[in-house]
């Protein structure tokens, strides 16, 4: 069982799943950061994205959700709307 004191918290696992996915070092990751600025936020990307939100935070996307991010901001907006606290 994990500590809850030692436990990633719900942002950091978001940013290792982003930086897991598109192939990022930690200096490039920012809420700013486009998907056209991206080569791996390609249609793949995306649905490893969306299914990596569902493994490690529990939230699944709906497609049309997915085809409407634009930035990792987006992602954040999302989420906070959907009652996660990133």
């Amino acid at each position: 069982m994990t500590d809850p004191a030692t436990a990633p918290s719900i942002r950091e696992r978001l940013d290792e799943l982003l930086l897991d996915v598109f192939l990022l070092e930690p200096d490039e990751l920012s809420d700013d950061l486009r998907r056209d600025e991206l080569e791996t936020w390609d249609s793949l990307g995306m649905v490893s994205l969306a299914v990596g939100v569902e493994e490690a935070l529990g939230y699944h996307m709906t497609p049309e959700e997915a085809a409407e991010l634009t930035s990792v901001g987006d992602l954040v907006a999302l989420l906070r709307a959907r009652g996660i606290d990133v």
